[in-house]
Formats: C-alpha cells, sequence, structure tokens
C-alpha cells in the first residue's frame, strides 16, 4: 500500500519551475517535500496536503524528500487538458491525460542519429560536447523509463534549454510532464526527427536510478528497448558508455557492467564512443564499432553546467564525463553526415 500522510505546508518556495519546494508538518515533524505542480498543482503556506513518506521512510536516498499526493485544500478542482484522450499513469490514482505527439503517418526511415544514455547524468556532457562540435543543431531530449518519471524534475533539462543545448523535451511511456509527450519512445523520435526538425535525439532517463546491485535489475536496461527502437527506425545509434575510474563498486569500473550488459543483449550492432587514449577491457567478441574522440575537460568543467557523479567531482571521477563528452562528439560527427 501507499505510505501516505496528512500534514500542513509551513512554507513553500516559488511554483516556477513547475517543481515546487515545501515544508510540510506532519505529526509535529517538519519535513522537506516536493509538488510537481503540473500534476497536483501549486501549494501555498497553511494548505493541508496528503504526502507520500515511503522513500524517505524507507532510507531509499531518493533525494530526502516527500512528495505531494494530493492538495486538500486547493488541488481538487483539476479539469485536465482541454481536448486530451491518452492516459498516462493510466490506472494508478495519478492517470491524468495528455496530447500525444505522435501522428497517424506511417513510420518512416529516419538518418539521424540517436545518442541512448542510461544514466541522466550523461545529458548535460553529451549536449555541451554536441553543441561546442555542431553549433545550431537541433537536439531533443526523450525521456523514457529508469529514473524519475516527471519531467518536472530535472534542472538540467531546464539549464540546457536556456542554454539552446536542448531544443524540445519530449517525455516517453511513462515519463510524463515534458513539453510534448508521447506514448512510446519510438513515437518520440520519430516525431522529433520528421516532424520537428531534430538533427539528434538524445534518449536517456530522468535523475536518479532505479536499482539492485544485479545485473538485469537497474534503470540503465532502458538503455537496452531504447536502444532497439532508435535502431529500428534507422538511426545511427550511439550507446553513451558509463565509465569510472574512482567509483568504489568494482562493477562501475572503466565500462559500468550497465554499460556492457546493454551492449552484450542488443540484437543488432551500434555505435559506441570512447575518449581518445581510454583502453577499457571489452570482450572477445566485441561486435559493436567503437569510436575515439579528443574531449575537453577543462572546458566543460567550466560551462558552469552540472561537473558531480554520485557525489564525486570531474576532477575525482573524469572518465565518466570524458565518456559523455565523446558521445556528443561522435554524434555531431554523425549528424553533419546526415
Amino acid at each position: 500500500m501507499l505510505t501516505l500522510r496528512r500534514g500542513t505546508v509551513v512554507s513553500a518556495e516559488a511554483a516556477e519551475s513547475g517543481w515546487q519546494g515545501l515544508v510540510v508538518d506532519v505529526e509535529g515533524e517538519e519535513r522537506a517535500a516536493r509538488a510537481d505542480v503540473g500534476l497536483v498543482g501549486a501549494s501555498e503556506v497553511g494548505d493541508e496536503v496528503v504526502v507520500n513518506t515511503s522513500a524517505v521512510d524507507l532510507g531509499l536516498g531518493s533525494g530526502g524528500f516527500d512528495l505531494v499526493h494530493v492538495n486538500l485544500t486547493r488541488g481538487l478542482g483539476g479539469a485536465g487538458a482541454q481536448g486530451a484522450h491518452v492516459m498516462k499513469l493510466n490506472y494508478t490514482s495519478l492517470q491524468h491525460a495528455v496530447r500525444p505527439v505522435e501522428g497517424e503517418q506511417l513510420a518512416v526511415p529516419l538518418a539521424r542519429p540517436a545518442g541512448v544514455f542510461g544514466l541522466h547524468g550523461q545529458l548535460a556532457p553529451v549536449a555541451w560536447a554536441l553543441g561546442r562540435a555542431r553549433p545550431g543543431a537541433r537536439v531533443g531530449y526523450v525521456q523514457t523509463a529508469g529514473g524519475a518519471l516527471p519531467g518536472a524534475m530535472s534542472q538540467v533539462v531546464r539549464e540546457l534549454r536556456a542554454r539552446g543545448l536542448l531544443a524540445a523535451h519530449v517525455t516517453a511511456g511513462p515519463s510524463y510532464g515534458g513539453e510534448g509527450e508521447a506514448i512510446s519512445a519510438a513515437g518520440a523520435v520519430h516525431h522529433g526527427i520528421r516532424d520537428d526538425g531534430w538533427d539528434v535525439a538524445l534518449c536517456g532517463p530522468g535523475p536518479g536510478i532505479l536499482g539492485s546491485a544485479s545485473a538485469l535489475g537497474h534503470g540503465g536496461m532502458a538503455a537496452l528497448d531504447t536502444a532497439h527502437t532508435t535502431i529500428a527506425l534507422g538511426c545511427p545509434t550511439v550507446v553513451v558508455a558509463r565509465m569510472s575510474s574512482s567509483d568504489p563498486r568494482e562493477r562501475h569500473r572503466g565500462i559500468s557492467h550497465h554499460t556492457l550488459t546493454v551492449l552484450e543483449l542488443l540484437l543488432a550492432p551500434a555505435v559506441v564512443a570512447l575518449p581518445s587514449g581510454a583502453d577499457p577491457e571489452l570482450p572477445d567478441d566485441y561486435r559493436h564499432e567503437v569510436r575515439r574522440a579528443d574531449v575537453d575537460l577543462a572546458g566543460y568543467e567550466a560551462s558552469g553546467l552540472p561537473a558531480r557523479t554520485m557525489g564525486r567531482t570531474l576532477r575525482e571521477d573524469p572518465e565518466f564525463f570524458a565518456a559523455a563528452l565523446a558521445a556528443g562528439t561522435v554524434l555531431a560527427d554523425l549528424a553533419g553526415r546526415g
């Protein structure tokens, strides 16, 4: 069952970003909370709310905050989006109707490249390097499953949109709340490239990641389905390698098992970008194309974009950022050939 508790809002940040920070008094305890404004509306001081406390109560490290399930004071009059008829979060208590971007036209082969990543922290360095190597390219972001589902949660996406490094943000499948809504990742990529004129599609999860320390039970596996989708649509597909030089977990050193498992299970070859000079161990029967690219770690660090992963800075774990930067450069080269 849901872990729901009633509380009262004692402080509230501005709701301009769509992801509102709150402090909620729950049975005499002041707790940090967040409200997805597009889903449950904005909250004000004194509002009575119901919050989902399950992640914090279990100590899962999901940001250290509760989530507003419903605002009992002002959140019961929502009418939904006019003309919308397709449900997101369907058959849950948070189901809501959206207008999907998918049209009625049949799918056509797409010649534009797609970058597929498994961790949201890779998005900014990929987009930055792509923008540096190919200024003016229209780059769309398709948010998939595997991490946070709310589209409003990512400050990184807002920053990349403001800088012009992303031209669009579409939430696909169970993800919701982007500038566009898609029923499937295939529909999102097809719409973005064919109808919205994207030069490159970047596809991967929102912030955070589902994990279980098992080979297959983690959010990074969403990249497998996404890569199959982009390859089937005709997109030259670059799998962004998750790499690390200092992760305390051996399974993530060099190329992470998250990436290696996806590459092992892929039914068709893809491109894997690596930084020049990197020589990670690869399987003997490796069948994917490796492309190497020079990277500018100092330039990215000076850009002001996020330069931390799993609590480590770029200088503490340069391979993580170098691999993502290499992917951005390779994608820019592929876009130039389209």
